[in-house]
């Protein structure tokens, strides 16, 4: 994506997390509505609910995927965890062991977006 209209530092964080998100932006970009369940409600498995989850609000936040999709702030994995009754949050981390899941995930985030 070009980035030319971004300053310095602006071209530097693009596409990462800056810090913590404010609970502003994690109900902003975080919160799951009910076409958002739907789509995570076909994931198989607790911890690919979770991080297909995250995927969906990470993509809402920096406009862009991770290339370490759970490579975000603990605080949206649990903000997202508990919206889904997730006990274990760290589940997440198994989201990533087979590592097409992520990107066979981030179409249909998209188009659930």
């Amino acid at each position: 994506m070009p980035v030319e209209f971004l300053n310095d530092d602006q071209a530097a964080g693009y596409g990462q997390f800056m810090g913590e998100p404010s609970r502003a932006e994690l109900e902003r970009s975080f919160f799951l509505y009910d076409t958002d369940r739907g789509l995570i409600g076909k994931r198989r498995g607790e911890h690919n609910r979770l991080g297909f989850a995250v995927q969906l609000g990470t993509v809402r936040y920096l406009g862009t995927f991770l290339t370490d999709p759970v490579d975000v702030p603990w605080s949206v994995v649990d903000y997202v965890a508990v919206q889904l009754g997730v006990a274990d949050a760290s589940v997440v981390k198994r989201y990533t062991e087979r590592e097409k899941t992520a990107y066979e995930h981030a179409p249909a985030g998209v188009a659930g977006a």
